[in-house]
């Protein structure tokens, strides 16, 4: 089942952003991270934040790379009194997250936003798996950012809950996408016996899966930590290096459709800082380039629990990943 043709529409078709550094005030004493923010949106926005006087922890796979976006962003801004601190982090092995995690923990006692930015698409052809074992996408774009949050979740909900910080600011942001509503199962979602993809799938459908766990995620984040909203972001075809296993055909196809990494980060900086956000708008979606809209509608049923006449596949997916990281907690 497809998403609505006013939806895709909307989605690929966006407004201007309306929520820029404009509109964004002093970000002195506040900490975040962004995953994934040598490259892309998640440069850009780690340089918005920067910008405005924040302590960003960027992270990254390479130190290297992580030091050439730092020196970027540093000079983008000169004259922020703000911090950049590269933070390693691998999503691609659990055994690691808690290393980085327990990096940032050492050194920090609040985290205002947690942006999941990082994620990849895998190219057409057989399935890569990680060294877990675990389908490559499901792993980067799921397991890899739930291990990470589960271990900064609790810093997320003491400072959500200290006195010092204003209400509906702490946040923990995951990065979804349109392919989600085009590939995801009827209902459902998910297809809970197939996650493993012991019956084959084609790359966009896996792609699809795990950008539908990020939104579900997001879903179910304030129930699982207190104080915590959670927000699902589709950030918009992008020009960035997303689609770089992608086809040349491909890429000449969807060119026109690519927006500029910066509207993808303005999307972020709304679900991470607008005064639209609230706990009752936690797990509600958005789009680009920064704006609530409903998601497929048959899948209310997934967020509904059993006891209320749905299916529960949203709350079964989260389980379902507990259990899959618990032996790397």
């Amino acid at each position: 089942m497809a998403p609505s043709l006013s939806s895709v529409w909307t989605q690929f078709f966006p407004p201007k952003p309306r929520f820029t550094e404009k509109d964004v005030g002093d970000l002195s004493g506040k900490v975040y991270i962004v995953t994934g923010g040598n490259s892309g949106l998640g440069k850009e926005l780690s340089r918005l934040l920067y910008s405005k006087n924040a302590k960003v922890y960027l992270t990254a796979r390479s130190e290297e790379k992580a030091k050439v976006a730092i020196a970027y962003i540093k000079h983008a801004a000169p004259t922020s009194t703000g911090s950049i601190v590269f933070l390693p982090l691998d999503l691609e092995d659990l055994a690691s997250i808690k290393t980085s995690a327990d990096r940032f923990l050492a050194a920090e006692t609040r985290l205002h936003v947690l942006f999941n930015n990082a994620g990849i698409q895998g190219p057409e052809g057989a399935i890569e798996r990680t060294a877990q074992g675990y389908e490559k996408q499901l792993h980067v774009n799921c397991l890899g950012p739930f291990l990470f949050t589960q271990f900064l979740g609790p810093v997320l909900s003491a400072t959500a809950q200290d006195p010092a910080t204003p209400p509906n600011t702490v946040r923990a942001i995951f990065l979804s996408s349109c392919a989600a509503e085009f590939f995801c199962e009827q209902n459902t979602g998910f297809d809970m016996s197939n996650l493993d993809y012991h019956v084959d799938k084609p790359s966009k459908y896996r792609y699809g899966i795990s950008k539908l766990g990020d939104w579900a995620y997001a879903v179910e984040m304030s129930k699982r930590f207190k104080g915590v909203i959670g927000v699902p972001i589709n950030p918009g075809n992008l020009q960035t290096e997303l689609f770089r296993h992608q086809s040349a055909i491909f890429r000449l196809l969807t060119r026109p459709f690519n927006y500029p990494p910066a509207n993808g980060a303005y999307a972020e900086l709304w679900g991470g800082l607008s005064p639209e956000v609230t706990a009752e708008k936690s797990g509600s979606y958005v789009v680009p380039f920064g704006r609530f809209y409903p998601i497929r509608g048959d899948l209310e049923a997934a967020v509904t629990p059993e006891s209320q006449g749905g299916n529960g596949t949203v709350a079964k997916f989260w389980e379902w990943s507990e259990e899959q990281v618990k032996e790397y907690c």
